[in-house]
């Protein structure tokens, strides 16, 4: 097989696209012929080793990746054969990596079926960016009353978090860049706020006066200051680890990320892949790169460049209309 290797830390240059030996599943593991998988602005962290030290992130060299779909070649010892030809879905866990490559290796218990309908794209989105949002969702409990205010409106988590507000009845401001505001748009925000507008911040004041939740994920003087706009009551759902600013006694904080989540892995991926299926959440892929441009993937991803989720397609992928 090829994969995408990583040697040392540093730019998106160390994304190399190699023969690798074909990996041979073993106990409670099968072999996945990827067709697509996730990229993370947080795998760019890692590949930089700005996220972790060389001593406590990801064993070098590596295969970056923790999100895959694609079908079942192969079995080890211990896993129900019934696995072998079935098209699947998966998150390698916390800490695992291999998923920019041809083939790779996963955890039986973390499989899921590809839902009929879904293309491995907008699933390896569901599977990850999208649980997080169903999490974020559940906690957040947004209710016809609310009036929700999303950063990074047009990201990954930002569309569907826009989504799942909407659904609950809520009205929706969308906060990003002027060139994604036709995305914010047409993905249903009520009202799209540019960032880069000269006294935005004033603007949205006049417009809506009764924001009454922020979901940030972003962190910094943005959310700061929108967080100073909710009324009295109001509350902050934060997932961006940003903890600074946010003091104010008639508003609160809820910090998403942690145990919170993690303890709920397995039902916020069932429910994120169910409401994917249905349409209630859809997460919009709009950037798809070969996977022999990985780095080409994290340039545009660092950059500010890329809309929704971030996905790779294998030649296997584009053969199966994988992001169609």
């Amino acid at each position: 097989m090829r994969a995408i290797r990583q040697h040392e830390h540093g730019g998106p240059e160390v994304l190399q696209w190699v023969p690798y030996p074909d990996p041979v599943p073993g106990p409670g593991e099968v072999r996945v012929v990827v067709e697509a998988a996730g990229v993370h602005l947080l795998d760019t962290a890692l590949r930089a080793g700005t996220t972790y030290t060389t001593t406590t992130g990801p064993e070098l060299p590596t295969t970056p990746g923790r999100e895959v779909a694609g079908v079942v070649d192969r079995v080890g010892p211990g896993v129900d054969a019934s696995w072998r030809g079935r098209r699947v879905v998966a998150h390698l866990g916390p800490g695992s990596s291999g998923g920019y490559a041809e083939l790779a290796l996963v955890e039986a218990s973390r499989l899921h079926d590809l839902p009929e309908g879904l293309t491995p794209a907008v699933a390896v989105a569901a599977i990850g960016t999208g649980r997080t949002a169903a999490g974020i969702l559940d906690l957040a409990a947004i209710t016809s009353d609310d009036v929700v205010v999303v950063t990074s409106a047009a990201g990954g988590l930002g569309v569907l978090l826009l989504q799942g507000a909407r659904a609950a009845g809520a009205r929706t401001v969308g906060v990003t860049t002027t060139a994604k505001v036709p995305l914010v748009r047409h993905v249903g925000a009520d009202r799209v706020v540019d960032r880069r507008s000269p006294g935005w911040a004033e603007e949205l004041r006049a417009a809506e006066p009764r924001l009454t939740l922020l979901l940030d994920g972003v962190g910094g003087e943005v959310p700061r200051r929108l967080f100073s706009l909710l009324a009295p009551g109001g509350r902050m759902v934060r997932f961006s680890g940003d903890t600074e600013g946010y003091a104010a006694p008639d508003r609160t904080v809820v910090d998403v990320l942690g145990p919170t989540l993690m303890s709920r892995i397995p039902e916020l991926e069932k429910a994120a892949l169910v409401a994917a299926a249905d349409g209630t959440r859809v997460p919009h892929v709009g950037s798809v790169f070969p996977m022999e441009r990985a780095a080409d993937a994290h340039r545009a991803l660092e950059a500010g460049q890329t809309t929704g989720k971030v996905v790779l397609l294998t030649a296997a992928g584009a053969r199966a209309g994988g992001d169609r």
